[in-house]
């Protein structure tokens, strides 16, 4: 694609047209984000288990004792031997953040379909440190809301 090359003025112009639709986008996206945030709760009634190190674990000890539970589902097919090149991106950040949700009363894990020992093999691999359990006991897909 071949740019235009315009003289200063004329790009001021063409920026704030720009600016004008970038602050109505993030209005919109504001209100959008309270609506949901807004979104009545759904009462947990399922047992849901996961893999762990540790052995299995229910979904409420996954809270690790906080009251919030931040999951991100990590894309890794149980047939897959290693994890989604996306999602590993997004993983070398995930370490540093953990302290400041949890100082929040956030705790923080990932959960894939993998089994737990593709999942710990890929991790050391990579040098993670932060939680992640394996969903394959129970075959459940984690929605995720933000």
């Amino acid at each position: 694609m071949e740019h235009k090359v315009l003289p200063r003025n004329e790009w001021i112009e063409a920026r704030k047209v720009l600016l004008h639709k970038e602050k109505e986008f993030t209005k919109l996206r504001d209100e959008l984000t309270q609506l949901r945030r807004d979104l009545p709760w759904e009462s947990v009634s399922k047992s849901y288990t996961f893999d762990s190190q540790n052995g299995t674990m229910s979904l409420a000890e996954l809270f690790g004792g906080r009251s919030q539970l931040m999951v991100y589902h990590f894309m890794f097919n149980p047939s897959w031997e290693q994890g989604c090149k996306h999602c590993s991106f997004w993983a070398d950040h995930y370490s540093g953040m953990i302290p400041h949700l949890n100082h929040r009363d956030v705790s923080f894990v990932c959960i894939s379909r993998a089994p737990l020992e593709k999942l710990e093999a890929f991790k050391k691999r990579m040098g993670w440190t932060f939680p992640w359990y394996s969903s394959g006991p129970t075959n459940i897909y984690i929605i995720l809301f933000s």
